[in-house]
């Protein structure tokens, strides 16, 4: 008499805040857990937090205005720009610049968190369903980005960090962490190279790491740890290679 096939036992199940601590000590088994009950809104929280929470420190203790100012003297078109105005007129300039820049910091990181976790889940989604037929919904593919993420929430504790550290003259708020060639160069290096070399993470090849383990795990049969490292690399290849284009047309 044949034996019954004995069907494979569900992952255990993770809390949510069980799952921020286990994508960083324990991938799979974590990824197992939101494949089979996806969730996503308090890792984009944390993220949100701990990124407002760079910008607020930032805005104290650094300030905005030479910030700007480097944005200015680095960029061809607003330095012609002011080289014909007035120095009154060159400093309402700045001034105004200045008072904007941390409110467009506060909004961008908490809309750019939120819209860049839902474009990127699309794409990969479309991606892995229309390559490896793995029929992945919507909210598990979210799940995945959104977690796969969570490293960023170290980044940002050791940006506050750095920030206390380091003379305040000294500090980028866009190089916060030196985790990219792209945090070595020059102010006045071309645009397409920063954009080029700052792809180049350690934090972001870890995220890429994180979801080709969690996309493996939606359906392991049809996609191996390789072919979903493979798809992610690929799209993540693009975004690079069009990046690089915009900030060469536009610099």
């Amino acid at each position: 008499m044949a034996t019954p096939a004995i069907p494979p036992e569900p992952a255990p199940q993770v809390s949510s805040i069980g799952r921020i601590f286990g994508v960083i000590f324990s991938p799979k088994p974590t990824f197992e857990s939101i494949v089979q009950r996806p969730t996503w809104i308090l890792p984009l929280i944390l993220v949100c937090l701990t990124s407002v929470t760079v910008i607020f420190v930032f805005s104290q203790r650094v300030g905005w205005r030479g910030f700007m100012e480097r944005q200015n003297q680095t960029d061809a078109r607003l330095q012609k720009q002011m080289e014909s105005m007035t120095p009154e007129k060159r400093e309402k300039m700045l001034e105004t610049q200045t008072k904007f820049a941390s409110i467009f910091g506060y909004v961008g990181v908490v809309l750019g968190t939120f819209i860049g976790a839902l474009l990127v889940a699309g794409v990969l989604l479309a991606a892995f369903n229309l390559i490896a037929g793995a029929k992945v919904g919507f909210t598990t593919s979210l799940g995945i980005v959104a977690h796969s993420w969570v490293p960023e929430i170290i980044v940002g504790l050791l940006g506050i960090l750095i920030i206390f550290l380091k003379d305040p003259s000294t500090v980028d708020i866009q190089h916060l962490v030196a985790t990219n060639p792209g945090a070595f160069l020059s102010d006045d290096a071309p645009k397409w190279q920063e954009s080029l070399l700052s792809s180049f993470d350690l934090f972001v090849f870890w995220y890429i790491t994180l979801m080709s383990v969690g996309y493996s795990a939606t359906n392991p049969k049809k996609i191996s740890f390789g072919k979903a490292f493979g798809t992610v690399v690929g799209v993540w290849l693009f975004y690079v290679i069009v990046k690089v284009g915009f900030a060469a047309a536009f610099s």
